[in-house]
């Protein structure tokens, strides 16, 4: 049974981690950050909030969701990323719902689900990362 949680934690943090590393990369490397900023913030959201908070929300959502993905694909400092990923929800989540009150949450719950479940499920089950191999690391180095 310990086995199944331990490849359930691992699945959860991969899937998680695919869906915002690849989703940042877009961001970054396909459309480019300017872009993003231009044609989906400004375009969308210019009457609604000032301009510099529109550029720092675009450039911070996405190099957090490339990082933040990244991090959590190779499990490394996985509760500090997952609060700051947190926050990338909570502002996604207030900007659409800025724009458009009755709004389709489909691609914001499911990864705050998943998200969720990572801060929930103990961290002793995620084994598979860089975080567990520095601990076992330092604990066998100081015997």
């Amino acid at each position: 049974m310990i086995r199944n949680q331990q490849i359930a934690v691992l699945t959860i943090r991969l899937l998680l981690g695919f869906i915002l590393f690849f989703q940042g990369f877009g961001k970054v490397f396909t459309f480019g950050l300017d872009n993003v900023y231009k044609n989906f913030f400004q375009a969308s959201y210019s009457e609604l909030l000032p301009d510099f908070l529109l550029l720092f929300t675009s450039y911070y959502t996405s190099l957090v969701e490339l990082i933040g993905g990244f991090l959590l694909i190779i499990g490394f400092k996985r509760d500090y990323t997952l609060y700051v990923l947190a926050s990338v929800l909570v502002i996604v989540t207030i900007g659409h719902g800025l724009k458009n009150p009755i709004w389709d949450l489909s691609h914001v719950m499911y990864r705050a689900i998943l998200l969720i479940s990572l801060l929930l499920l103990p961290k002793n089950l995620d084994i598979f990362s860089i975080d567990n191999y520095y601990i076992n690391y330092k604990s066998k180095k100081q015997r």
